[in-house]
């Protein structure tokens, strides 16, 4: 069984799937920061200087010690924009792979 789990461990798919899940978390933090120190401050600026990490609803008042309760909507705002940066930009590099890709047909055949 130990031999079984280092084949595993060391084919090619799963090294290839570590490296990916790797980059993948360094790219989310380049495109947070994308989202919210480029795109979101103009964005805010045209409304009128929203914030949109601060828009939400209290639900709850805040008594002594306990902190109010708040539906916070922007972040969630926030979070569908990184979403949707993210979904464009690997749309983005997975069209310029096929596109490569059929190149590289193109020429062999």
């Amino acid at each position: 069984m130990v031999s079984e789990f280092r084949e595993f461990a060391v084919k090619g798919n799963v090294v290839d799937m570590a490296v990916g899940i790797i980059i993948g978390g360094a790219f989310g933090k380049i495109v947070t920061s994308v989202v919210n120190d480029v795109i979101m401050p103009p964005i805010g600026v045209l409304l009128g200087g929203t914030d949109f990490t601060k828009l939400a609803v209290v639900l709850k008042q805040a008594q002594g010690d306990v902190a109010a309760v708040t539906l916070n909507y922007g972040k969630f705002i926030q979070t569908v924009i990184d979403f949707l940066i993210v979904a464009w930009a690997v749309f983005l590099i997975v069209k310029a792979v096929n596109t490569a890709r059929r190149l590289g047909e193109k020429k062999k055949g």
